[in-house]
């Protein structure tokens, strides 16, 4: 199988672990980081013509992928919570 590129492994190599624990963790997070996974591939396969479709899909598809990995970017750079803290 060929390389997929933008998993978010390697575009967020620094948070890998964070990524991982919120995967386990945080529902949304889960949830947010498969639509990114799957949309992720869908544009790969467009781009590949392995499922074409037409410019202005694949750019809506890019552009969504995009807010995923923003909103993803910003719960990564959310502070932890302290263990010790009622509110958390």
């Amino acid at each position: 199988m060929s390389h997929v590129p933008h998993e978010l492994a390697e575009e967020f190599p620094e948070y890998a672990a964070a990524i991982h624990r919120l995967r386990e963790t945080d529902g949304h997070f889960h949830r947010i980081a498969n639509e990114y996974h799957e949309l992720n591939r869908a544009v790969h396969r467009a781009e590949t013509d392995i499922e074409p479709t037409d410019d202005f899909h694949l750019e809506d598809m890019r552009k969504q992928r995009l807010r995923l990995k923003d909103e993803i970017f910003g719960m990564l750079l959310r502070p932890e919570p302290v263990a010790d803290d009622p509110a958390a």
